[in-house]
């Protein structure tokens, strides 16, 4: 099973705001996902973003004349309300949530809004007076009130000048808050603890030993669980790339920090994932200055044996779900088999890193899962993003009775 989510249909609403151009982004991202995006526009929203603009993101005629005959033929504003697993408005005005907080229903929009019984997403965008003004912020309690969620907004400068809140939350985030709620939540109050990244091991101020991890599998296992309802701890080595939204990130460098922020993590748990790629060794007596080449002091340098994080995660283990990785290069199996055993882990993810597809720095991995009752489960290549999916699949699996 890829990616999975309880619904497909999101009902996109574009007031009329200057960030109406954010929202073609956000249908775009959204179909792009796979979703079956319609949009509904106010006319406000039109002297700002054509429908046309929309239609050909979203491939679906846009609607927003309730007493438009043909629409109603197509798809009614009440089919519309039942066609919707979410409704998202993006931006939201201050007149449009004045008018939703009030009942109001002047328009196929906020007709739609009182016909439909699905989440509703509000991402607010004006001026910050506006956003400021008391009126505003009760029309915002009592939509919160009735279940409404909402985005944002963010602070910095609007489209008029000013400084403050007042600014649509980016759409990519938008887009993350939409998948949040289609997703299951079958991981609803279960805490996870995920390691992802490298870690680098310092032999002078300069120089460091550590591997070609980006950190990308961790990532998106921290990311899909956050998703399906998870509290995510995220222990992140050093990395380029962005962490996911809703995660608690606490950074490290080092194995002996990444170890004492696992090891502390852990200790109220329901499930640890170590995916991060551990240094197991780290140079001994690292010095506080750079080593010149012509010193010879590269020559001496010794190597200590770092902590092994799993290991003593499977000493303590009790109730807590284990599930660890393991990057070979050769007999995968056999290799994976040997440390489920030796580390006390409820499952493997084990791969082939010599495979140009699979393993370090790319967007794809074929791994198998090895766990205790089972034959080892191969996975087709596949992203990343679905590996980490089918993961949190099995941890769902393993929990039930547990906890």
């Amino acid at each position: 099973m890829t990616r999975k989510t309880i619904g497909t249909n999101v009902l996109l609403g574009v007031t009329g705001g200057i960030a109406a151009y954010k929202a073609a982004q956000l249908a775009s991202t959204l179909t792009k996902e796979g979703l079956m995006v319609r949009v509904v526009m106010t006319k406000g929203a039109e002297n700002f973003v054509g429908p046309l603009t929309f239609a050909s993101v979203t491939g679906n005629p846009v609607a927003g004349n309730m007493f438009d005959p043909a629409q109603e033929v197509t798809i009614g504003h009440i089919e519309l309300a039942r066609w919707a697993d979410i409704i998202v408005v993006a931006p939201a005005t201050a007149n449009f949530l004045a008018k939703a907080g009030a009942g109001m229903a002047d328009d196929l929009l906020t007709t739609v809004l009182l016909a439909a019984r699905c989440p509703l997403l509000l991402a607010p965008a004006m001026n910050p007076q506006m956003y400021t003004h008391p009126a505003v912020k009760k029309n915002l309690e009592v939509l919160v009130k009735r279940g409404a969620l909402v985005a944002g907004p963010a602070s910095g400068r609007t489209a008029c000048g000013e400084e403050g809140p007042g600014r649509m939350t980016e759409p990519d985030e938008i887009a993350e808050l939409v998948r949040k709620n289609l997703a299951p939540q079958d991981l609803a109050g279960v805490r996870i603890v995920v390691t992802a990244g490298p870690t680098r091991e310092h032999m002078d101020p300069v120089r460091y030993i550590s591997n070609p991890s980006t950190g990308r599998m961790g990532l998106e296992i921290a990311r899909s669980a956050w998703l399906r309802g998870a509290s995510v701890t995220l222990v992140l080595g050093p990395t380029a790339l962005e962490a996911p939204l809703g995660v608690n990130v606490r950074r490290v460098t080092t194995a002996q920090e990444m170890y004492e922020a696992t090891v502390e993590a852990a200790a109220d748990a329901h499930a640890v994932i170590k995916a991060a790629a551990v240094s197991d060794f780290a140079p001994k007596d690292c010095v506080t200055y750079k080593v010149k080449k012509e010193d010879g002091a590269g020559q001496a340098c010794s190597f200590i044996s770092t902590p092994d994080i799993l290991a003593a995660l499977g000493k303590e283990k009790k109730d807590r779900i284990l599930i660890g990785f393991a990057a070979e290069t050769e007999d995968v199996i056999k290799n994976g088999r040997s440390k489920l055993e030796r580390k006390n882990l409820d499952m493997l993810v084990a791969n082939d890193i010599s495979a140009p597809d699979s393993g370090f720095a790319v967007t794809t991995n074929q791994v198998h899962f090895i766990t205790r009752e089972a034959e080892p489960q191969a996975l087709p290549l596949m992203s990343k993003a679905d590996v980490a999916w089918r993961i949190l699949d099995k941890l769902s699996e393993l929990k039930k009775g547990r906890f």
